[in-house]
């Protein structure tokens, strides 16, 4: 008897900008996510790309966008562009001026937006007619920050995913991942629209944004002026 296999689906989880709420931080935070399941369109590309850079005489240990040169960036983004069918991926804008005081502290902060990132990415059709649900973030130390990203995946998932869909959250390194490596790039290029109105890496993984979301667009108060 054939078993069917199962479906596993995959979260990647990436953020952009500082959590310093005043001045002199960045004016927005980014949170984006990857969904897909395997194969893997991206990682023979991806691992093929960095051996060609590795052949022609970079130093390339792995991918990260804010540190690689910006040839390297347009490579990654080419191979990216072609493939966007099957990744799905959603991002959560905060402008952070906007964010009033009892919000910033991380455990507060963190299941807000991550919470409502994830509960928009799961009201779609993102983990329909899968087995298990799989969500991998970079590797943190055990501190305030991790556990206030562990709970707030912990809660929307355990709320939302149909009953006994099993699911894990994993904290891998991001040099060993490439799918993590590619949610920096994504996340990177959502960035860097909004912080810098800088559109050229954006524009050509936008096809495959489902969401995109300011969180507060309808916000008219400015805690602080940036």
């Amino acid at each position: 008897m054939t078993m069917t296999p199962l479906v596993y689906r995959y979260i990647f989880l990436d953020e952009g900008g500082n959590l310093d709420f005043s001045p002199s931080g960045t004016k927005y935070f980014t949170l984006t996510t990857i969904t897909t399941s395997r194969p893997f369109s991206l990682y023979e590309p991806l691992s093929d790309l960095r051996y060609d850079l590795i052949e022609s005489g970079l130093d390339l240990e792995y991918f990260h966008a804010a540190e690689d040169r910006q040839a390297v960036r347009d490579k990654v983004f080419a191979e990216v562009a072609k493939r966007l069918n099957g990744l799905r991926i959603d991002s959560l804008i905060i402008e952070k001026s906007k964010t009033g005081p009892a919000m910033r502290a991380l455990d507060q902060f963190y299941p807000k937006m991550l919470g409502y990132l994830l509960r928009y990415l799961f009201n779609g059709d993102a983990i329909k007619n899968c087995d298990e649900v799989v969500v991998i973030t970079d590797s943190l130390p055990v501190s305030t920050k991790r556990r206030a990203i562990e709970k707030a995946i912990k809660v929307v998932l355990g709320n939302m995913l149909p009953s006994g869909t099993p699911y894990r959250l994993l904290h891998h390194a991001s040099k060993a991942s490439l799918y993590l490596q590619l949610a920096d790039y994504i996340n990177w290029a959502i960035y860097r629209k909004w912080e810098g109105n800088d559109r050229r890496s954006y524009d050509l993984i936008s096809g495959g944004i489902q969401s995109e979301y300011d969180f507060f667009q309808t916000g008219t108060t400015h805690y602080y002026k940036k």
